[in-house]
């Protein structure tokens, strides 16, 4: 069961009666009243569940968990989304795209957000199972966590680089065409972009994150693209 929650919501009546709940329920809750500071909060507190009220001034809840997901050692972090209005459709899907796991209501019923949090972690806890994780030459890769550790080391990769490298690594001994990684790792449309130096720019910063030892079996494939060998 997850222990550390993140709360985060400007109205302060709202944020003293949910740390309230959830620390009667056994959690340890840090809380702010604003997105800038949970950022920092975030790093140095290390939550396993954040929750966020989507409207706040400055940095918003949408903002915030986009910044979240894209921090390294906080991506595996799961985030509900709290709002005080019905949501729009499109603004649903936006936070979906920026990586919200669920959205609430206010005035928020606790029962309901605890049973979300609870459907949410079970989902996380499936997918980051030993059997989901990838071993590697002393290296694992956690997918669910984005995470990438070599001999229990934290290696702190970008987003675009661990995607890479889950990328080459799924498809071990087979060469990936510049065009493929692309469209897989950036979402780009090949018809439209292909510039090879894209790619090779995130490979050798990959390379370099990575080490010699295991940076070197990221081989070129000359005129076509790259390989984990």
């Amino acid at each position: 069961m997850l222990k550390k929650i993140l709360l985060v919501d400007d109205d302060k009546v709202v944020l003293d009666s949910t740390r309230r709940y959830l620390t009667g329920r056994g959690f340890q809750v840090a809380h702010t009243d604003n997105g800038s500071e949970a950022i920092i909060l975030a790093r140095e507190f290390r939550p396993d569940f954040v929750i966020t009220d989507a409207e706040m001034k400055g940095l918003d809840g949408f903002a915030l968990c986009k910044v979240i997901k894209e921090i390294p050692e906080l991506a595996g972090v799961p985030v509900i989304i709290v709002s005080g209005s019905k949501i729009a459709e499109e603004d649903i899907l936006a936070g979906y795209n920026k990586g919200a796991d669920d959205y609430i209501l206010k005035p928020v019923s606790f029962p309901v957000l605890l049973a979300k949090m609870k459907a949410v972690m079970k989902r996380y806890e499936a997918f980051c199972s030993d059997s989901c994780k990838i071993s590697r030459l002393g290296m694992i890769i956690n997918p669910a966590a984005r995470s990438v550790t070599i001999k229990d080391k934290v290696i702190r990769l970008t987003r675009k680089e661990f995607d890479l490298l889950t990328a080459l690594i799924t498809c071990e001994g087979r060469a990936l065409a510049v065009p493929y990684l692309l469209d897989t790792v950036w979402g780009y449309d090949p018809a439209s972009y292909n510039d090879p130096h894209t790619v090779g720019v995130h490979v050798s910063s990959l390379r370099k994150k990575l080490g010699p030892e295991i940076g070197a079996h990221i081989v070129s494939v000359t005129g076509h693209g790259y390989k984990f060998d």
